[in-house]
């Protein structure tokens, strides 16, 4: 593996953790103006806020799991964290406001990519048939979960 490619991980992982930390943040301080959303989309960000929780349970787990992210650390659960988030951040562009599709297909790339790199983590969980309490089975000869700083 080259110098290049071997730190591709940590960049993305540093790139995915900026955006859902400032981006979150954003959702409690309103530091970054927001243009008018269609009214679909704007329909659909007022009842977030109408709910008064949901809200700030995305918001707050986009900063908490960006954290993660720039902190390089639990970063399989993390991503099992936003997965749910990236999915809807891009069905949300793609129905109701396409004007935001550029950086949703960014992130779910990112996403994606940093996934496949930490695929050894999830080996366990993607099991058809796991015996509740047993130990996880080592990984493959050759997948290993790869340190990154």
């Amino acid at each position: 593996m080259g110098k290049l490619t071997s730190k591709l991980p940590t960049v993305a992982r540093i790139f995915l953790g900026l955006i859902f930390f400032v981006f979150g943040l954003n959702g409690f301080l309103h530091f970054l103006p927001q243009p008018p959303p269609p009214p679909a989309a704007g329909a659909l960000f007022g009842a977030f806020v109408a709910s008064g929780f949901m809200l700030p349970l995305i918001k707050g787990t986009e900063v908490l799991v960006g954290a993660l992210l720039l902190g390089g650390r639990f970063v399989p659960l993390g991503l099992a964290m936003l997965a749910p988030i990236t999915v809807n951040i891009v069905a949300f562009h793609a129905f109701l406001a396409p004007k935001g599709i550029g950086l949703a297909l960014f992130v779910l790339a990112l996403h994606g990519y940093l996934a496949w790199s930490y695929r050894a983590a999830y080996a366990p969980m993607l099991r058809a048939r796991v015996t509740p309490g047993a130990e996880a089975e080592p990984a493959p000869e050759g997948h290993t979960v790869a340190a990154t700083a």
